[in-house]
Formats: C-alpha cells, sequence, structure tokens
C-alpha cells in the first residue's frame, strides 16, 4: 500500500532508569509532548495505536494499556488500539496509524510506545525476552544456542543464556561468530559499531548513555557472550516516544511548516528459509523502497535495529547499503559515522540510546523526523531529506518474528 500519511508532531521522554515512574508517567509525557509539538488539542485526535511489549510480565498491566496511560492524561472515548508485537511493537503500531491515516478512515491520530524495564527482579526482565520466541521449542532453541557456542569454542555463550542475560543475545553472538567464519568479520568491526554509536549518543540528550567510548575501551569491557563484550548489546530501559499523524488534507489545513511524509512503511512476518537465504530485512526494504520509489543511495540516514552491534552491521548489508560481506568495510571507512557517507544511528541507536522494546520503533522514528527538520542540534546530519528506519522483533527459526522498515522524507 502506498501511504499518504504525514508526521505532524512528535515527542519522547529520555531514555534511562526510572525507578519512581510508572507507565502512565513515562507513556503521558510523550504523548503530550507530541501534541504539543504537532500544534493540536488533545480532543483533535481521533484513535490511538498505543505500543508495550512487556507491561503484562513485568507490571501485571495487562489488556488496556494504551487506555490506562490515555485515561491518565484525559484522554478518553477515542478508539484505542493496543499493539503488541515484540520489538516491533512500536513501528507496528505506526504502521498501522499510518495505514488507517492513508485509507481514509481518519484524519488526525495518535501511535505511542511506552515501556518500563527497571525493575528489582532481573530475573523477571530476562524472562520478558523469553516470550519472543517460540516458547513450545524454548529447550531446544537453549540447547541449540549452547552446542552452537560450544563448536566455536566460546565458553562464556555456552552458559547461563536467559538467566544473567537477554538470550538474544547469545541468538546475536550466534549470528556474529557465522559470520565472522563466512567473511572474515573481526570482533574490533563490532567494536567500531559500539564506539561510533557511543560517540552519536554522547551528543543526544536523551541518551541512556553518553559516555563516549573508545574500540579499545569496548573489547576490554566484560564478555557477555563472545564475541560480544558489554557495549556490543544493547541495554534494557525505560522511556516512550510518540508521534501524530495526519492525513495531507489535515496537512494543509493545519499549515504545518515542516511536515515529514511517511514515504514507506512495511511490515512483515518471518517465514522459514534456508540460513544464508534472502529473509526478512532484504524483503522489507526492497518492500520499502519500491514503495517510496528511492533505494538506498538515496538515503540521508538510518536508524537501525542495532540491538547488538553485529545487528548493525549485519542490517548494513540486508538493506543495501552495500553488498554481502562488505559491512565491515563500512564500518572501518568511517560511512556510516556522523560526516561519513550515510550516518547510522545519529541517536546513539539501541546501543546507547537504550531499548525500551515497546517504545523503540517510535524513537527511531522520533530521532528521524528530528532531523528531517533539521532541528538536531550537535549531530545534525547536513541535508537530511531522506531517513530509514529499521526495526525488528522476536525470533523464529533462522530469523526474526516481526520487522517494519520505514522511510521518510521532507514533504
Amino acid at each position: 500500500m502506498k501511504m499518504n500519511a504525514y508526521v505532524a508532531g512528535v515527542g519522547m521522554t529520555a531514555f534511562g532508569r526510572m525507578m519512581d515512574r510508572g507507565l502512565k508517567s513515562i507513556g503521558g509525557e510523550a504523548v503530550l509532548s507530541a501534541i504539543t509539538d504537532a500544534g493540536i488539542e488533545k480532543s483533535d485526535i481521533q484513535a490511538a495505536w498505543m505500543s508495550n511489549a512487556a507491561a503484562g510480565v513485568l507490571s501485571g498491566q495487562e489488556c488496556i494499556r494504551g487506555e490506562v496511560v490515555l485515561r491518565g492524561i484525559g484522554i478518553g472515548s477515542i478508539p484505542v488500539v493496543n499493539v503488541e508485537n515484540a520489538c516491533a511493537s512500536a513501528s507496528t503500531a505506526f504502521n498501522q496509524a499510518c495505514a488507517m491515516v492513508t485509507a481514509g478512515l481518519y484524519d488526525v491520530v495518535l501511535a505511542a510506545g511506552f515501556e518500563k524495564m527497571y525493575f528489582e527482579d532481573k530475573a523477571k526482565v530476562f524472562g520478558a525476552f523469553m516470550g519472543a520466541v517460540d516458547v513450545e521449542n524454548l529447550q531446544a532453541i537453549l540447547d541449540g544456542l549452547q552446542k552452537s557456542a560450544a563448536a566455536s569454542g566460546a565458553s562464556e555463550a555456552s552458559k547461563s543464556a536467559g538467566k544473567n542475560r537477554s538470550m538474544f543475545m547469545d541468538i546475536y553472538a550466534a549470528a556474529a561468530r557465522s559470520h565472522m567464519a563466512r567473511y572474515g568479520t573481526t570482533a574490533r568491526h563490532f567494536a567500531m559499531i559500539s564506539a561510533k554509536n557511543s560517540f552519536h549518543g554522547s551528543l543526544n540528550p536523551r541518551a541512556q548513555f553518553r559516555e563516549a567510548m573508545t574500540e579499545d575501551e569496548v573489547l576490554g569491557s566484560p564478555t557477555i557472550a563472545e564475541p560480544l563484550t558489554r557495549p556490543m548489546c544493547s541495554p534494557i530501559g525505560d522511556g516512550a516516544a510518540a508521534a501524530i499523524i495526519v492525513s495531507e488534507r489535515k496537512m494543509r489545513e493545519l499549515g504545518l511548516k515542516r511536515p515529514v511524509r511517511v514515504a514507506a512503511s512495511v511490515l512483515r512476518s518471518g517465514w522459514d528459509h534456508e540460513a544464508g537465504a534472502e529473509g526478512l530485512s532484504e524483503v522489507c526494504a526492497r518492500d520499502a523502497y519500491e514503495q517510496a520509489g528511492l533505494g538506498p543511495e538515496d538515503l540521508s540516514l538510518v536508524e537501525l535495529h542495532d540491538a547488538s552491534a553485529p545487528a548493525e552491521l549485519m542490517a548494513y548489508e540486508s538493506i543495501g547499503l552495500c553488498g554481502k560481506g562488505e559491512g565491515a568495510r563500512l564500518i572501518a571507512n568511517g560511512d556510516t559515522k556522523l560526516g561519513g557517507r550515510i550516518p547510522v544511528s545519529t541517536s546513539g541507536g539501541l546501543l546507547r540510546k537504550g531499548h525500551p522494546i515497546g517504545a523503540t520503533g517510535i524513537a527511531q522514528i522520533v530521532e528521524i523526523t528530528e532531523q528531517l527538520q533539521g532541528r538536531s542540534g550537535a549531530r545534525q546530519v547536513v541535508g537530511a531529506k531522506v531517513g530509514l528506519c529499521h526495526n525488528g522483533g522476536g525470533n523464529i527459526g533462522t530469523d526474526a518474528a516481526a520487522q517494519c522498515v520505514t522511510i521518510l522524507t521532507q514533504a
């Protein structure tokens, strides 16, 4: 479907550790900020798509998460759709909101993502990630990860998956070791990505971690699961992000000065395919480029789902920034750093901005929107006109369970 939707305003909290705040406070802040940014009233919103992934497990708030957050800031009566799609929850909410505006059902809608993940019981937090795989096959998945680690001599990765860390770090670590064996990629290449994103994050006042790191500091950090050290792994976080989406008619009626057009938004689920075959990222990216009438050469910047440093490097290849096996060269050349040919994760990415999973996808939308509007301060990409967001979630078999690729352009 060719989209006919525009981002009228965005809002976002800082990401971080918010032990004294709940979902209503965190989510409400982002929504109110987006409403103010769009220059509309709460009463103008006709429907809302509200994203959260883990509250049912972590706080017990099930079923009506979006309604609870919105009622807390005085928004009621409108249709509210609660969206849960693992780490792709927020981009899924954005996709569905844009589709409904494009279909002509609404002129002004809200898409918001909110998550609270810092709790004293860390085992419960890691357990939430366990639900983002096929739980009926969980033991076989864990056994397979341990066998893969043992076969490659990865002693740390062969134990404790899902106990003192998210099991997804073991999934990313296994993919990283495979890429290293096939293409000669090294741990230092992954460290380059972490260092690059730490520099970007140091320029972002909303990032969870703002200390710039060197490659050697990344490599010298504690090992989580070979080859991943701690800074190569995205942290959990508390936070929220929101976007107001309007039709072209409403955009003109409001007289928006810097609207951002949704040129493409593609949502797909994974499927069973052989390892190494074209997968979910490749297909979503190709569909998005076709929908937008653009190609990777037209991009000004990208926000990637860098839940791990190797995930960013491999995504370079799958969304067409370079050929297969050439991701290491792209980072080594400095192409994806601010000032480079195609800056990636200018927000600091999931690695430094943080990863409150139900908010991440729309946080990417916020970053790209502000970049296209020229209001990103010290991390502004000069002349930014086209941005791509790549957000995945869950894992089944050899690929992500869900993925959304969105392309935004200056209107």
